[in-house]
């Protein structure tokens, strides 16, 4: 059954969710104790020409055709670790940008001191990865010679050797990778999915580091100009599923790598919201999913927010979306705000059934 996608519906929280599994009316969302799913979204055809249907699972798990109970292993099973953090309880990832021009906060960590005193405040505030860049990626910037990206980063990682939580370096170059990974970093965010350099798969399969695959349409300069899709979750996906793919069969175990939908990263308002309202079938690709929808203009536009640093609230309220759709990892700009408001979506979601408590 090619061209077949299931989307997870019907989620099911906490107490609730644990006992639907155990009844048999609903499985885990990744392997997570506290999301359930009751029912999925059957997508079926190809881009331009899909139909939808909501089936109860009872329903889906009874067809007999390969392509979905691969989906439905794939959307029920357990996330491995990254860098030694388990992927059972959402994760935040703290941007660090160390570059001049940033679309939010460009130049404010630029000098080495300044970045690894914000890195440590982004672990105080509750960061379980810290990702470094040194390279804009934002709309309509250009690519930085491999030589200035490495003098920007090198400092910062040798200066924050020994922290509590593992560093991400946020590069494109497979060259950069390899000098930042013995410096310290313990994942490699690349924002081309191992496509900008024909050596970066077989970089990444010899460094055996965990490695964020993200989608984006076109290249950062132009990404923005006319971005175009037939059907933006299923195109993304595929392409995702195909990098994986390439990825597995250079020889990078399918345990380290991680999907991002690239949400801003050559789509229109409208795309962004489709990703984001249908980022639970992303769960089908089986590896833990990483959202960034932090400040950015998708964010900005919702809320009627005036610029970058006016839509924090926004940006959380995408973040804990994210989460409820059983994303792993949330990577932000504003960790502290973003941690408050995890431990009270735990505390209201994840935690015990207070309705039937005796007060």
């Amino acid at each position: 059954m090619a061209g077949v996608y299931l989307e997870p519906v019907g989620l099911l929280y906490g107490a609730v969710a644990q006992q639907a599994v155990e009844l048999g009316a609903a499985l885990p969302l990744a392997g997570n104790s506290s999301i359930a799913f009751a029912a999925v979204r059957l997508w079926e055809g190809e881009p331009g020409k899909l139909n939808h249907a909501i089936v109860r699972l009872a329903t889906i798990q009874a067809i007999d055709e390969p392509r979905v109970q691969e989906l439905l292993d794939r959307l029920s099973a357990p996330r491995a670790a990254i860098a030694g953090v388990s992927m059972a309880n959402p994760r935040i990832m703290g941007i660090l940008n160390v570059t001049p021009d940033s679309f939010s906060d460009g130049g404010d960590h630029l000098e080495p001191e300044a970045a690894i005193k914000h890195a440590k405040k982004l672990i105080a505030d509750g960061a379980d990865f810290i990702d470094v860049g040194a390279e804009s990626t934002r709309p309509g910037s250009q690519s930085v010679p491999q030589e200035e990206e490495l003098q920007r980063l090198l400092p910062v990682f040798k200066g924050l050797a020994g922290l509590s939580v593992p560093l991400s370096a946020d590069a494109r170059k497979p060259q950069v990778m390899r000098e930042v990974a013995a410096a310290g970093a313990a994942v490699w965010n690349d924002v081309s999915a191992l496509a900008y350099a024909p050596e970066s798969l077989g970089v990444a399969a010899e460094l055996n580091l965990p490695v964020v695959l993200m989608h984006a349409q076109g290249n950062p300069d132009k990404m923005q100009d006319n971005p175009l899709y037939k059907d933006v979750v299923i195109e993304v996906y595929d392409f995702l599923e195909g990098r994986i793919a390439a990825a597995t069969g250079a020889g990078l175990p399918r345990e380290l790598i991680i999907a991002d939908p690239g949400i801003g990263f050559g789509k229109s308002f409208a795309h962004n919201m489709s990703l984001l309202h249908s980022m639970a079938i992303f769960h089908g690709l089986g590896v833990p999913l990483v959202v960034g929808a932090s400040r950015k203009s998708s964010v900005q536009k919702a809320t009627g927010a005036e610029g970058p640093d006016e839509c924090v609230m926004g940006s959380v309220a995408a973040a804990l979306d994210a989460i409820s759709q059983g994303v792993q990892i949330v990577r932000v700009h504003d960790v502290h705000e973003t941690r408050q408001a995890l431990s009270l979506w735990q505390a209201i979601r994840g935690g015990p059934n207070v309705a039937t408590q005796n007060t």
